[in-house]
This record gives C-alpha cells, sequence and structure tokens, in this order.
C-alpha cells in the first residue's frame, strides 16, 4: 500500500493540536491531568523548537531530558510581547504562568524559587530566552507578580521531575 504525500504533515499536525489542545490548563498552577502529565514526561526532543538553535551568532543546544535539572541565576520578566508567538507556537499571555529558557526541552515544567524572598511558582517553560548576557530565565508577568520579582532578581531554577503542582 502506498502512503499518501499528505500522511506525515498531516499526522504531524495532528499531534501538535493535541499538544496545543491542553495549553490553557497547562498554564495554571493546578495539578496536571494524565494527558499533560504525558506532555511533560516525554518533551518532543525532535520537535523544531527542541533542536540546536543559533541566536546573534551563538548556538545554544537544547537539554534531551531536564530530569535532575537545577540551576541558580539571575532572572527577568517579560510582558510587552503579548500576543506574539513563543518558541512553541502558542500564543504568549503575560498573565499565564509561562517562561522562557535558553536550553532547557520544550515544554517543561519548572519551580522558580526567588532567593531574594524564598517566594516560588511553578511554571510551564515553553519560549526560549532570555538572550540578554548573565540571565537565565524569563518570566511572564504572571509568574514574576507571583514571586515578587520587579526588574531582576537572583532565583533557583528546579525542573519539577513531574510532581504534582503545590498550593
Amino acid at each position: 500500500m502506498q502512503q499518501s504525500i499528505y500522511a506525515k504533515p498531516i499526522g504531524a499536525m495532528l499531534f501538535i493540536a493535541g499538544l496545543l489542545s491542553g495549553c490553557a490548563s497547562m498554564f495554571s498552577n493546578i495539578p496536571l491531568s494524565s494527558t499533560e502529565a504525558r506532555v511533560h514526561q516525554a518533551p518532543n526532543i525532535n520537535a523544531p523548537y527542541n533542536k540546536p538553535y543559533k541566536v546573534r551568532g551563538v548556538m545554544y543546544y537544547p537539554l534531551r531530558s531536564a530530569s535532575g535539572y537545577q540551576e541558580i541565576g539571575i532572572a527577568s520578566w517579560y510582558g510587552s510581547e503579548s500576543g506574539n508567538r513563543t518558541a512553541m507556537g502558542t500564543r504568549f499571555i503575560p498573565h499565564n504562568l509561562t517562561a522562557a529558557h535558553k536550553t532547557l526541552p520544550l515544554p517543561s515544567k519548572v519551580r522558580v524559587t526567588n532567593l531574594d524572598n524564598g517566594r516560588h511558582v511553578d511554571v510551564i517553560v515553553n519560549d526560549r530566552g532570555p538572550f540578554k548576557k548573565g540571565r537565565v530565565i524569563d518570566l511572564s508577568h504572571g509568574a514574576a507578580k507571583k514571586i515578587g520579582l520587579h526588574g531582576v532578581s537572583k532565583v533557583k531554577i528546579e525542573h519539577l521531575d513531574h510532581k504534582i503542582s503545590q498550593r
């Protein structure tokens, strides 16, 4: 049997539609459904947004797994890009609990703790960045507000390894 030339593109579109169908609930701090948990257990490392890429002459190599990932560094926030598309193709909504990271596999769920005040927030990393020297993560305005981040702050980033969110 000969396969249609449309089979692969249609299959890819169905896969992406399946990923995007759960996005509304992924942006909150509520526990993940089993469908969303499967998305977080196995990011599609072959997706274009998880391939090596170049920005301003610098190559970035996304991790194949975020399991056990921890990092301390400077976080900033972004919000003026409202409505723009993220690296994953979803619309950026500033009040959602999302983030951008240069090398974590997309999507990844991480806990970001503001080391100045101890407050934390669980976010879905669905975009690439920040590309400003010395910054490790960009938080959406909603996530930054939850941890009292105004401007920049020193934070700890921990991959949640599919743990259920704590309230």
